[in-house]
């Protein structure tokens, strides 16, 4: 069975609708998700010792890239933890591995980043 699905024409009020509701999954992110503050005040200490520090541009832009990374990622896990608990109310293990999965996925981010953050910032701390 072949499956003919209608494109819908380009909208500019759809593309402002698709950027609404990013902002409102961005400020529902930071009102619902206690991490979020966590990763806020770790990404705000890293900036704040980037400019005391005086790192260089380069530095800078690996440091918003694997911050970036662990924001993304954290926002992926909650998606897929939101999803599941949807899914599976009570507990399943499978549904416990996935979510646990997810969780790894920001741990590895996080370390990758401060791995990152050491090797700029130990140089110039000492």
């Amino acid at each position: 069975m072949i499956v003919v699905m209608k494109t819908k024409q380009f909208s500019f009020r759809a593309r402002a609708s698709s950027f609404r509701y990013a902002w409102e999954g961005i400020y529902r992110f930071f009102a619902q998700e206690h991490n979020t503050w966590i990763h806020l005040a770790a990404t705000v200490a890293v900036f704040v010792a980037a400019w005391l520090l005086e790192v260089s541009h380069i530095e800078v832009i690996l440091l918003i890239i694997v911050t970036g990374f662990v924001w993304v990622a954290e926002i992926f896990n909650t998606a897929v933890e939101k999803a599941m608990d949807l899914i599976s109310p009570g507990y399943h293990p499978r549904v416990k591995l996935i979510k646990d999965l997810s969780a790894a996925a920001v741990l590895i981010a996080a370390i990758i980043s401060v791995i990152t953050g050491a090797f700029i910032f130990i140089p110039k701390i000492f």
